[in-house]
């Protein structure tokens, strides 16, 4: 089915619901299941609709700007976009981002419900809608922040990691 005609799988997951079982593909030629972080990490999912583009790019560099602030508070950060993993090596490379980007190629963006349609110009396409997800050592999603506006959201996301402890 072309992108195009994709329609978004479920609602965003909400608030307090357990996030889904998923695998990531990471860029560096990593690969990790989120189960794998149950009981260890809090992790910090961020979706975004791509690469190297300025909204994009504000946000990245400002989780990185704040990475060891998450760390302090036993959080992971993963950035989520369509995007291979050569343009996630870029741009990683690029900002020096200090965290994983994964690749969704296996519907990770349908399963948080974060794919949907979008509009730009007046003209609709399918694709990622910037959220934010919050999941604690338990594997629930403590906070969900679905169509994120990028100014002061890591900082926002942060406050709310430090509250888990």
């Amino acid at each position: 089915m072309p992108a195009t005609a994709k329609k978004s799988a479920t609602a965003v997951i909400a608030d307090g619901a357990k996030a889904p079982a998923c695998s990531l593909t990471l860029s560096g030629g990593k690969s990790a299941d989120l189960a794998s972080f149950k009981g260890k990490k809090n992790v910090v999912l961020y979706f975004y609709p791509k690469d190297d583009t300025p909204g994009c790019t504000t946000e990245a560099k400002d989780f990185a700007a704040l990475t060891k602030q998450f760390e302090k508070a036993d959080t992971v950060i993963i950035g989520i976009s369509k995007d291979d993993l050569k343009s996630h090596d870029k741009f990683r490379t690029k900002y020096d981002l200090p965290f994983a980007l994964a690749s969704d190629d296996s519907g990770i963006a349908e399963a948080f419900g974060v794919w949907g349609e979008k509009n730009m110009y007046g003209k609709k396409y399918m694709g990622i809608v910037r959220s934010t997800f919050l999941i604690d050592k338990a594997g629930k999603v403590v906070k969900s922040w679905p169509k994120v506006s990028v100014t002061g959201h890591a900082a926002e996301v942060l406050a709310e990691a430090k509250k888990l402890g």
